[in-house]
Formats: structure tokens, C-alpha cells, sequence
């Protein structure tokens, strides 16, 4: 063991200071037991100590504090000589101190730092999660009452769809805006699509039958009102809705037709 630099490390002072754990401190206390020299050396900081405290204590009684020691380090049968070391005195131990005090001060305004941070983290996100959820009601605002305009336009179509074989539990409506062209498409009947499918919607001509797709709706999950405005241009006398794999298709499939409605040309 380097003894030398054993006792240059600190944690001599760091065991007189009281600041080691106790398994620390049981470590202290054996390699005194051990090496006579590091028994020395904590003796010396004991007696510096001793000696800060006096200078500042209207009390001076340092022979007793030394016997104190030795009692409690087990040496009231030793004859343990306590040599003066002219490298320890007040300064160096008033210095000591202060940069123990400093170093405690230093990880306490650490510790504050990072909470605050913390803080300022979780109240930045807490105003994102804020601004975006009055963002989400703005917008569903605006939908509904753009759909209640719908609603009340005597001008606009509207196509029941149906459901389809396997299906017939689903439905969806359709409201036609042909002088916009475009429909809303209310797709609050139909469940959510498997993972890798999407609905597909569809506009028919029945004679001959000839399907044109209007779109997959990609967000239909994500999307809560379960409405959705879609582009429609064509002269269709019917609407269909099919469970497409992700992406669409060409042409329908129709053994995964979900719901189908004519249009009332009447």
C-alpha cells in the first residue's frame, strides 16, 4: 500500500470532517489499527482542529478533547506521541473547510439547476400539449359547423350507403355538394381497418358499371369525428366504400365491399 499517497488523497481529513460513510470510516479506522503512520497523520488533523477550534472558543481544554480521542480510537493504553506538523495549521485547515463547504454548495446548486430545468421542461410541454389540443378543438370546431351548413343546404345530396354481405352491420353517409364537388363522406359506422389495410372510397356509374376511386381515407384511425371531405367531380349515381390493402387499388375488391348506396336522381 503507498501510504504517501494514501494520506495525500484527502480522505484523511474527509474522516476527522465526519463526512465518510460508515463503511468508509470502518475502512479509516483499520489502517490505522494497521500502519502507525496514517495513526499519525489523523491524530495530527485531530490536534489542528482541535487547535482552529480553540482560537475561536472562549473554552480551551485541548488536552482533554486529545484524551477523548485516544479513548475513542482505543489507545488509553498506548503511548502515542502527538507530533506537531508545521505544514498543518489554521490556514491551511480554515481553507480546507471553505472548499468542503464550497463543493457542497456547488452539487446543492447543481441539484437546483437540474430541478428547475425540469420544471421549465415539463411547463414547455404541458403549453405544447395545451396549444395543441386547442388547436384540435379550433379544427373540429370548424368542422362541425361546416358539416351543420351541410346539413341545411337544401342543395345538398344525401346517400345513405348500406352495408354489404358479411358487412351488413356498417353503414356510412354520404352528403353530395355538387356545386362544390365535393361529398362528406360519415364514416362513423364502419370499425377500424386491420394494420396494412385502408378504406377505399368509390364513385360509380351503373350503366355500365364503372368504378372511380375518390381515395383512401389513410387517417381514418387518427381522425375521432370520423368525417371526412373528399373531392368529387364525377356524375356518379352511386358511392361505395371497400377494405383495401395499404395504398389503394386499381379496381375494388369486391368480396371487401363495406357499404354501398344509389344516389336518389329523383
Amino acid at each position: 500500500m503507498d501510504i504517501k499517497a494514501y494520506i495525500e488523497s484527502g480522505i484523511l481529513e474527509l474522516y476527522v470532517a465526519g463526512a465518510l460513510s460508515e463503511k468508509e470510516n470502518k475502512e479509516v479506522y483499520n489502517l490505522m489499527l494497521q500502519y502507525p503512520e496514517i495513526l499519525q497523520e489523523v491524530l495530527d488533523i485531530e490536534a489542528a482542529v482541535i487547535k482552529l477550534t480553540a482560537s475561536v472558543s472562549p473554552v480551551k481544554n485541548n488536552e482533554k478533547t486529545l484524551q477523548a480521542i485516544k479513548s475513542h480510537l482505543d489507545l488509553k493504553d498506548k503511548n502515542v506521541k502527538v507530533v506537531k506538523m508545521p505544514r498543518y495549521n489554521w490556514v491551511t485547515y480554515t481553507g480546507w473547510a471553505a472548499s468542503v463547504l464550497l463543493t457542497i454548495g456547488l452539487f446543492w446548486t447543481l441539484k437546483q439547476n437540474n430541478k428547475l430545468e425540469s420544471e421549465i421542461q415539463i411547463a414547455n410541454t404541458q403549453q405544447q400539449l395545451l396549444e395543441t389540443q386547442i388547436a384540435n378543438s379550433k379544427n373540429s370546431l370548424e368542422e362541425a359547423n361546416t358539416l351543420i351548413s351541410v346539413l341545411r343546404d337544401n342543395n345538398i345530396t344525401k346517400v345513405p350507403l348500406t352495408g354489404q354481405g358479411n358487412f351488413s352491420n356498417t353503414y356510412a353517409n354520404v352528403y353530395w355538394d355538387k356545386e362544390s364537388n365535393r361529398i362528406f363522406l360519415d364514416a362513423q359506422g364502419l370499425p377500424e381497418p386491420p394494420e396494412g389495410k385502408v378504406y377505399q372510397v368509390w364513385s360509380l356509374t351503373l350503366n355500365p358499371l364503372t368504378p372511380t376511386s375518390l381515395g383512401t381515407i389513410d387517417n381514418f384511425i387518427s381522425d375521432n369525428n370520423k368525417i371526412f371531405e373528399i373531392e368529387n367531380s364525377n356524375n356518379s349515381e352511386a358511392f361505395g366504400i371497400t377494405l383495401e390493402p395499404a395504398g389503394g387499388s386499381e379496381t375494388p375488391t369486391m368480396e371487401f365491399l363495406y357499404t354501398l348506396g344509389v344516389v336518389n336522381l329523383g
